[in-house]
């Protein structure tokens, strides 16, 4: 068995990382299911696979942090010493929203961290779980058309910690990340492009800190043969994915109804073929 990726595997695991971290479909399902059902004789309990997945969500959180630029540049000049205005006020007030919405799955990604693991290289469970992220997506927009439009100035503490929390099921290979807070800002009441956006925001110190505890793992002999791989899948998930932002911003700005249930359909459907095909 071939136990390491190749460049060609990992700049094709790298393309689709970028298209289906910021898509709400799961990439880390993608990148559990799509070796089986390509049959790439790849060991996904070795060492250094889950670091060269992180590094592929790390070249896709520098994507987002570019994107966002402006955005990230205002909220933190918001906490320089400067006229109180309320252009500032409102930056600082998003900027605490999106430290309270990062905490909860930060907390639960290091306690749980080891027991999760044990997942990535089961391409069942995997499967399960994008049936099941798919059917969130679409309960999510069943269940918002009942609650009030709203937009990130009106969005509480409570629930931008909910939303947090929401997004702590990515931790779960299938779940998206994205999907799941994407709803989380649905059932909350928020728009379709504040819910997106909120979520792109909340992933960029999210995915920053998890490249921060598992990219040294690469540099340990075990796990070294994928450090060449993954520099070139993180520089290539990262070109992906900023194409991808500006597309599902625009989506999401112009799809008010029924935005996720395409992805959601999408989902289910790759969960099936892959338990009965993998």
């Amino acid at each position: 068995m071939n136990q390491h990726l190749d460049v060609v595997q990992a700049v094709i695991m790298a393309v689709l990382q970028g298209i289906t971290e910021l898509f709400p479909v799961s990439s880390l399902g993608h990148a559990v299911v799509l070796p089986h059902l390509l049959g790439w004789q790849i060991d996904q309990e070795a060492p250094g696979f889950l670091p060269f997945l992180v590094a592929l969500h790390l070249g896709t959180a520098l994507a987002l942090l570019i994107y966002f630029r402006t955005d990230w540049w205002c909220l933190l000049s918001s906490l320089w010493p400067q006229e109180d205005g309320p252009s500032t006020r409102e930056n600082r007030y998003l900027l605490a929203l999106i430290v309270i919405g990062t905490i909860p799955a930060g907390l639960l990604g290091l306690l749980l961290e080891k027991r999760l693991a044990l997942l990535f290289g089961r391409y069942q469970f995997s499967a399960v779980f994008l049936v099941l992220n798919g059917g969130l997506l679409c309960a999510g927009e069943w269940l918002r058309r009942q609650r009030r439009v709203r937009g990130l100035d009106e969005l509480r503490p409570l629930q931008a910690a909910a939303i947090g929390i929401s997004q702590a099921l990515a931790l779960l290979p299938g779940f998206s990340r994205s999907g799941a807070s994407m709803v989380g800002g649905l059932l909350v009441g928020l728009t379709h492009q504040a819910a997106a956006r909120f979520s792109f925001l909340l992933a960029t110190p999210i995915i920053l800190a998890a490249g921060l505890l598992e990219i040294p793992k690469l540099f340990q002999p075990a796990a070294r043969p994928e450090l060449g791989p993954a520099v070139v899948g993180g520089a290539a998930a990262g070109i992906v994915a900023y194409a991808s932002t500006a597309v599902l911003m625009r989506y999401f700005k112009q799809q008010e109804v029924y935005a996720l249930v395409p992805f959601g359909v999408y989902c289910a459907l790759l969960g099936l073929a892959a338990l009965l095909l993998g």
